[in-house]
């Protein structure tokens, strides 16, 4: 399938006509106006109550009404409900979250923060605000979107996480202390997808910024898994990123995996290379050939393909919206129906669901009101109108309402069977669950623009187009929208220029054979190089392409320590010898 055609299938959902009336089991229509108003109450109800319980904290506890911080004490409710906000409509709110996050956020604090979830929740919050301050009328500086305090503050935090890529591999650590760096013993196992879910934030960053330093470590990390895949096809959970060896080999779609294969799909579609794209599509062979039954996705051996897990995980949910992407539209309907039975048995998906015995799997009964399902039918509902996929907003709305709603907002499920809660409430809810229920509910939303208006910003590099649609969500459901990486495009291209003339001035003083013997560890760090490219007149537009990095810093050595105790990406799922 030509790869245009692949674009244009992913950006089904600004094309396709909607159907609006949905029957309910009870012969009534879900009526979107309605559900509109319904998700909107449940928004404020949680905002609400943080605010009033929880800033400055991360989190807030929503059975004791307080507040604890979780991924690092960056008001992180905060950043991931301010473009959610700006969906809802309200400008005046989001004008004033951005001038308190500007007051009181700090980046420069001794603290263990995940590289993985400080990327997709506080940099890609931030990105996506910044992108949207304009139309949120936040007056904006000179020059934006090439510059501004958001996005400088995006910049400073992506900053505290570079020093994670500094290993053999440039694969990065799971954890970063965002004052000193890489702490000494450090476990060097990370899961897969907390290496290759970079590339949407940090390539948007090193457009705007114009260094491109942060674009170079995630393709780098992006093309050491690939090449680190099985004969196959398939990569495993976790790896070892000082020798790249797989520690956890089973193969899957969900938890520890699923966004690296989501970011090669929007990497692809969000910066037009054909390359990702081609990546992924080779995945997904690999994925339907050995880990795809009865349109349900189990966990395989990685290297044998033998099942090793016939359990469908909560976070799985997100693949038809992904297959929706490409463009398998019948393959994403089929896999969805499955999992909205699941949903229909319990009023939510528990984290872990034995398919053959179809129950829950023990210790993994809860549903932390994930936004995966959710998700997968906004996408689908765009491409399709199938009116099954508003009956799943409504059931969601009225579960998480039934179930989850307390005095202090929504609390965690700890146990779908008998409904009781936990005392937490993820930011991810206001992030991603409100969010896609209200814009599968919303279908004028300026998000679902389908390029019919746009915005004309003058920029110091050229006139620039915004906001005319084709919105690429984040994991954390933070829209960029990829005309802004166009904007600051010469300042770019200049910025090259620069670089490669004075790497050609210095590699004809120095002897080029030791500037090429030059490594990690025998002198300041630097991006690995993908093979091929030299920083020569003939290969400049090589060179370019491979924008080589800026920032230069000391290699840590970071013993190695046993994984176990350490993992704490997307579910803590490998935790135990059972």
């Amino acid at each position: 399938m030509p790869f245009r055609l692949l674009i244009s299938l992913g950006l089904l959902c600004a094309l396709l006509p909607l159907h609006h009336g949905a029957p309910g089991p009870d012969g009534s229509a879900p009526d979107p106006a309605h559900y509109r108003e319904r998700v909107k109450a449940m928004f404020y109800h949680a905002y609400d109550s943080y605010l009033e319980n929880a800033f400055p904290f991360d989190e807030l506890r929503p059975l004791t009404c307080d507040g604890h911080d979780t991924w690092g004490s960056f008001s992180l409710t905060l950043i991931d409900a301010l473009d959610t906000l700006l969906i809802l409509g309200n400008v005046s709110e989001f004008q004033r979250v951005v001038e308190v996050l500007q007051d009181n956020v700090d980046f420069d604090i001794d603290v263990n923060a995940s590289v993985f979830e400080t990327n997709i929740r506080v940099v890609g919050g931030l990105l996506s605000a910044h992108l949207l301050s304009k139309k949120a009328g936040v007056e904006v500086e000179a020059g934006w979107p090439c510059s501004g305090p958001l996005l400088r503050m995006a910049e400073e935090a992506a900053r505290k996480l570079l020093p994670a890529f500094q290993t053999p591999t440039g694969m990065p650590y799971g954890t970063v202390n965002l004052l000193h760096g890489v702490n000494p013993g450090e476990t060097p196992v990370t899961c897969t997808a907390g290496i290759g879910t970079f590339i949407v934030e940090f390539a948007t960053l090193s457009s705007l910024t114009g260094d491109p330093v942060f674009e170079d470590v995630a393709r780098v990390a992006l093309m050491r898994l690939w090449e680190s895949r099985s004969d196959i096809g398939l990569v495993g959970n976790h790896i070892d990123v000082l020798t790249g060896k797989w520690v956890a080999q089973d193969a899957g779609i969900g938890a520890g995996v699923d966004s690296y294969f989501e970011y090669l799909v929007k990497g692809a579609i969000l910066l037009q290379d054909k390359k990702l794209m081609a990546m992924f599509l080779e995945y997904n062979k690999a994925i339907r050939n050995y880990t795809r039954f009865n349109d349900w996705y189990l966990w395989v051996q990685m290297y044998k393909g033998t099942v090793s897990m016939p359990v469908f995980q909560s976070l799985e949910a997100y693949w038809p919206g992904l297959q929706s992407l490409i463009g398998d539209i019948d393959n994403a309907m089929r896999t969805f129906l499955n999992y909205y039975t699941v949903w229909k048995q319990f009023g939510g998906l528990p984290e872990f669901y034995n398919i053959p015995q179809g129950y829950t799997v023990e210790k993994r009964e809860g549903y932390p009101l994930r936004p995966e399902l959710i998700e997968s039918a906004m996408y689908l509902y765009r491409a399709t109108g199938d009116p099954t996929l508003l009956e799943l907003g409504r059931d969601a709305v009225e579960s998480i309402e039934k179930i989850s709603k307390v005095e202090c907002g929504f609390a965690t499920i700890k146990d779908l069977r008998d409904h009781k809660l936990d005392n937490r409430m993820e930011s991810f809810f206001l992030a991603e669950t409100v969010k896609y229920l209200y814009l599968l509910f919303d279908p004028t939303n300026f998000i679902h623009n389908n390029g019919s208006t746009f915005d004309t910003v003058i920029t110091p590099y050229g006139e620039c187009i915004l906001g005319a649609g084709g919105y690429i969500f984040n994991t954390e459901a933070h829209p960029i929208d990829p005309a802004a990486l166009h904007c600051c495009q010469r300042l770019k291209e200049e910025q090259w220029e620069v670089e490669d003339l004075m790497r050609e001035f210095y590699s004809l003083k120095r002897n080029r054979s030791k500037f090429q013997k030059k490594t990690m560890s025998s002198g300041p760090w630097e991006p690995p190089t993908r093979p091929g490219i030299r920083l020569s007149p003939e290969n400049h537009d090589q060179a370019r392409e491979r924008k080589p990095a800026t920032q230069k810093v000391p290699l840590l050595s970071c013993p190695s320590q046993p994984f176990t105790s350490k993992l704490a990406l997307l579910g803590q799922v490998f935790l135990d010898a059972s």
